[in-house]
């Protein structure tokens, strides 16, 4: 992740995907915790390819594991602020995605970027297995350089 990450805008992000805050969001000090943020970027990346691919992700035969992540925060944001998460992807490999996201009021500036990676894996082994073509070709649409 690099310094300009700061300076991206929705623009820099393909897919946006809405999302609500809950109350139970805030924490403490009254923003969203930190860990909310991760759960946004995953309900973001299984949303988009649930609703875009038919696909059953609870009956078919791979699964997309989470083997990485993190995030940067540059603005605080709390319930009840409607967000949007911004979903570029920056990498496919043979069996893993990499994306960057961002996190922002619908005309705010971004208020934290991410990044996560998907392994696909054999729902029963768990090892590695090429990203169905069906989830790559949804992948390719939302690729940055």
């Amino acid at each position: 992740m690099s310094s300009t990450e700061e300076s991206l805008t929705n623009r820099d992000f393909p897919v946006h995907w809405p999302v609500l805050t809950r109350w139970t969001d805030n924490d403490m000090f009254g923003h969203l915790n930190n860990a909310v943020y991760y759960e946004l970027f995953d309900t973001a990346i299984n949303a988009w390819i649930n609703t875009s691919c038919d696909v059953d992700p609870l009956n078919v035969p791979w699964l997309g594991v989470v083997a990485e992540s993190g995030c940067r925060y540059f603005a605080e944001l709390k319930f009840p602020d409607p967000l949007v998460v911004g979903l570029a992807v920056v990498r496919i490999g043979n069996s893993s995605v990499t994306y960057r996201l961002g996190v922002f009021t619908p005309d705010g500036p971004v208020a934290a970027v991410g990044h996560w990676v998907h392994v696909y894996v054999d729902r029963t082994s768990r090892r590695p297995v090429p990203i169905p073509d069906t989830i790559r070709e949804l992948l390719e649409k939302a690729r940055v350089e």
